[in-house]
């Protein structure tokens, strides 16, 4: 169910990385290895979310890019990243957790572990499931909450291939996540 790159719309014009990193493969760990993609890198911290203004967020922006072009470990770190500045016991927090969860069902993809799969993706519904009912709203950050439950409840029942190149990035899932309205750089 792998899918090759094909054209995505990115949220910013920013170059992607030339790797996706995998844990425990032979792809340089990208801050802390010399060699890493992203080995020495200024302005690591994040700009806390506010939900009503997220299409200026370039984090959240750019972990979508991420997510949506096979990088999903970095998606995960950016999304981290932006959890730990926006109240992680928020509604925005809750809600960064959920894709931080997504991103990491789909590095469990190319671990080549289904166990983690469906428990981070499963994982991540119920967080969607949460935070829909927090938000009193189907729509949070420009995502629509139904649309991330059904994605990761499909993402847990998939069936992914045994071996895919190491460090090539590949997107896993048969869907992209499409803020809206669609903020173009």
């Amino acid at each position: 169910m792998s899918q090759v790159l094909t054209e995505i719309p990115r949220l910013l014009p920013v170059d992607l990385p030339a790797y996706t990193f995998i844990p425990g493969t032979d792809t340089p760990h990208p801050i802390r290895h010399p060699e890493g993609h992203s080995h020495g890198r200024k302005n690591r911290t994040a700009k806390p979310m506010i939900p009503e203004q997220w299409a200026d967020n370039r984090s959240y922006l750019l972990a979508i890019d991420y997510f949506n072009n096979g990088y999903y470990w970095e998606a995960h770190d950016e999304w981290e990243r932006l959890w730990r500045v926006s109240g992680q016991d928020s509604t925005i927090g809750r809600f960064l957790k959920g894709l931080i969860k997504l991103s990491a069902a789909g590095v469990k993809v190319r671990e080549n572990s289904i166990h983690g799969v469906r428990r981070h993706a499963a994982s991540a519904g119920e967080v969607f499931a949460d935070v829909a009912a927090e938000a009193g709203s189907d729509r949070y950050c420009g995502l629509l909450l139904t649309a991330l439950q059904f994605a990761a409840d499909r993402a847990a029942q998939l069936t992914y291939k045994q071996q895919l190149p190491s460090g090539k990035p590949i997107r896993v899932f048969p869907f992209i996540l499409h803020p809206d309205p669609m903020p173009f750089a």
